[in-house]
């Protein structure tokens, strides 16, 4: 059963999704949750079929006092790396709060000062308090939702499917068209080589 972490009754929660992916955005959410809300389901996104992700995501809309979802993209994601911008879609998603803020609890064990509001990394906090937990789902949902737009447009990665993860599927695909301009280009896209051709696919 999640917990609430209770060093204010206020908390905010927040986290991020597809740090470990080779095309799209990294994307994080921030929100405070009312002290009443209670949800069985709720969970790591990661431990949660995506039919009760998606069952969630307009539950805990609608029940926060308040979210922020923001996506880092590739280009920013290349320039500053992907812890820093895990980190920076972070501070985004908490920027659109509307709340006097006054603690913030991260999953993992890395962040950076927020406007000098007290702030606690916790590892795998998002299978330990509600608030941690609540906003990967939302991380996690608006990151799909966006990956499955891009699989209109290059549907040969089947990101509707991968997400944009370094699946077999996903690998063999870039063998054989390349890499689009939604992938990351200072990831390693194949595990056999170290470069790769920057030709973006033709339609």
């Amino acid at each position: 059963m999640l917990k609430r972490y209770y060093k204010t009754l206020d908390e905010v929660g927040t986290d991020e999704a597809g740090r470990g992916c080779l095309a799209g955005p990294v994307t994080a959410a921030a929100l405070i949750l009312p002290q009443q809300f209670k949800n069985e389901v709720l969970n790591d996104s990661k431990q949660l079929s995506e039919a009760k992700r998606e069952t969630l995501k307009p539950i805990i809309e609608e029940c926060a006092v308040c979210f922020g979802v923001a996506h880092i993209f590739p280009e920013e994601i290349d320039q500053i790396n992907i812890l820093n911008a895990s980190i920076l879609a972070m501070h985004k998603a908490i920027d659109q709060l509307n709340e006097n803020l006054k603690f913030i609890i991260v999953d993992g064990n890395r962040f950076k000062p927020y406007h000098n509001i007290p702030f606690e990394c916790i590892v795998k906090g998002d299978s330990k308090y509600m608030s941690i937990a609540a906003a990967s789902v939302l991380a996690k949902t608006h990151r799909d939702h966006y990956m499955m737009k891009l699989h209109e447009e290059f549907p040969m990665y089947n990101w509707k499917k991968n997400k944009g993860y370094p699946t077999k599927e996903h690998r063999a695909a870039i063998r054989k068209f390349g890499i689009t301009k939604y992938h990351r280009k200072s990831f390693r896209q194949l595990p056999e080589q170290l470069t790769l051709k920057l030709d973006t696919p033709s339609r």
